[in-house]
């Protein structure tokens, strides 16, 4: 069993602009505060992969994504958009998303990455699982609008794409960024054909205005797609055993009773022990865990096929460890590589209070204990 990365060195030429949060440079800091979306994330994610498993991932050149694929996704204009404010050097466009001149086409060939994993992985199953080691990440973007470092919405694209295949007729997405995928909720709401599952954690919106969404259970879908929008609202410092009891009693359950043809992952790193942008200490070991039973999820009830696409994951040293744990839980090794970062325990037991909420709320739709 083999990783293909996909991968494009326009990844790394998106910068959003620097500033204090969501706030531009005040000056009142002798150092201006890095944007947390840097290149360096990705810088280390990929050198880890090559150095420590050079002998199961292999990089390959990712596509740009084609109108026709955006479009299925994000109202032509919102293209059209982002391509003039790029193209006229970019800025700040809301809160904390900014763009550079080179952040149009980095968002494209991220999109068209994650079509590429889609394809992929119908067309090569377990053997040779895909994963879009792409930055600008997606999950926020929402069909005309940018949101939380997002431009197009990466996964949204690609489970569109696995759609255009005959033989998928039902796409499941999981994402385990601990930020609610607001942007692929508002997408598919109104869908039976695509499950999202958001584990995130219980954090308020940023921005009414740009992302109305709450992440709370109670946005669960709306007409077809009642039942099929299911979120988690964790609390911080949920932990490994946190996420093992959310994936025991609502992931593995409900995707089971899905029976997807094809499961796509939202793979962000930033449920990680340190993240400077969430509270939920997951280990290195955590992400194994993660990236075991998202190949085991694949196995028993998606057909044999899956695809992970990158999200968030802001501490720049720990989401290489966390992205490595990831690979080699779906890949099925252990590389002895432990997690430096290992600092506080996670609380199960609040963990296991908030699941038992968000499994009363869904049992209405699905069998769960």
């Amino acid at each position: 069993m083999e990783v293909t990365a996909l991968w494009d060195e326009r990844f790394l030429e998106h910068e959003p602009p620097a500033g204090e949060g969501e706030a531009p440079w005040t000056g009142r800091l002798a150092v201006e505060q890095p944007h947390p979306d840097r290149a360096v994330r990705l810088r280390n994610i990929r050198h880890v992969l090559r150095h420590e498993l050079e002998d199961r991932v292999r990089w390959r050149d990712a596509p740009e994504a084609t109108d026709e694929q955006l479009h299925r996704v994000h109202d032509p204009s919102h293209v059209e958009e982002l391509r003039t404010f790029c193209a006229g050097g970019g800025g700040r466009i809301t809160g904390g998303t900014g763009a550079n001149k080179a952040t149009y086409r980095a968002a494209r060939y991220a999109a068209g990455a994650a079509a590429e994993a889609a394809d992929y992985a119908i067309a090569h199953g377990l053997e040779d699982v895909p994963y879009a080691a792409v930055r600008p990440s997606g999950h926020h973007a929402q069909p005309a609008q940018v949101d939380g470092f997002c431009f197009f919405n990466n996964v949204a694209v690609a489970a569109e794409e696995a759609l255009t295949h005959g033989d998928i007729d039902r796409v499941a997405i999981l994402d385990w960024d601990v930020h609610h995928g607001n942007g692929t909720q508002e997408i598919f709401f109104d869908r039976a054909d695509i499950l999202t599952i958001s584990l995130h954690s219980e954090h308020v919106s940023w921005n009414p205005e740009a992302h109305p969404q709450t992440g709370n259970v109670d946005e669960h879908g709306t007409g077809d797609g009642v039942g099929y929008n299911v979120n988690v609202p964790l609390p911080p410092g949920t932990g490994d055993d946190g996420y093992a009891v959310t994936f025991d009693r609502l992931v593995d359950p409900i995707v089971g009773q899905y029976d997807p043809d094809l499961l796509l992952v939202s793979a962000g790193g930033d449920p990680g022990t340190v993240d400077p942008l969430g509270r939920n200490v997951v280990t290195k070991a955590g992400f194994e865990s993660f990236g075991q039973r998202a190949r085991r999820i694949a196995e028993t009830s998606a057909s044999g096929r899956l695809a992970l696409i990158q999200e968030g994951g802001y501490h720049p040293s720990h989401l290489a460890y966390a992205t490595l744990g990831t690979i080699e839980g779906v890949l099925g090794i252990d590389s002895t590589i432990d997690d430096p970062f290992v600092w506080l325990e996670g609380d199960t037991d609040s963990a296991v209070a908030a699941v038992d909420e968000v499994v009363d709320h869904y049992a209405a739709w699905w069998d769960l204990e």
